[in-house]
């Protein structure tokens, strides 16, 4: 059974799911490719792996250096799966380009289908799509808007920025 929890947080209204012990999904409500809650969804809002996803989200939005520790389960083809496993890959306050993408998944003819794999990421930040750049170094896609996807990049940069000077 899918549980699911909304809530307002640093990044805007939340939506995350839970199945099996593991989060299925993280959005930003409103986002492209959001899904509407299900008549079988249980809105939980005590799920103590929801609320420790709160809680991480809220400790990524002042200290993005900080790891996620939560089990994710994302559901999607094969070649999505793969896509969203290179993205977690990537570390915070770096960034790749969709080629980069392709060719570490040793799909280097892919770069469109590995965009369109990241733009259905239904684990926003802690699948970390805003990593993905243009090659030009322009913000290009995000499902939950590029207003969102500057802040995000902007914060870990900081964070990586800060680390730098004080080692």
């Amino acid at each position: 059974m899918t549980h699911y929890r909304r809530w307002a947080g640093p990044f805007g209204e939340m939506l995350a799911t839970e199945e099996d012990q593991a989060i299925t999904g993280c959005y930003c409500i409103g986002q492209k490719y959001q899904p509407n809650i299900a008549p079988q969804w249980k809105e939980d809002p005590l799920n103590p792996l929801l609320l420790q996803l709160e809680e991480q989200l809220d400790d990524y939005s002042q200290h993005p250096e900080h790891e996620f520790a939560l089990p994710l389960a994302p559901t999607g083809t094969p070649f999505q799966q793969s896509v969203w496993l290179a993205l977690q890959q990537i570390p915070t306050g770096q960034t790749r380009y969709y080629q980069q993408l392709a060719d570490s998944i040793g799909r280097p003819q892919s770069a469109r289908s590995v965009a369109a794999a990241i733009g259905r990421n239904p684990i926003l930040i802690l699948i970390p799509c805003h990593r993905v750049i243009g090659k030009n170094g322009s913000l290009s896609g995000f499902a939950a808007g590029l207003e969102l996807k500057q802040h995000l990049l902007h914060i870990e940069n900081q964070a990586a920025l800060t680390n730098a000077y004080s080692h």
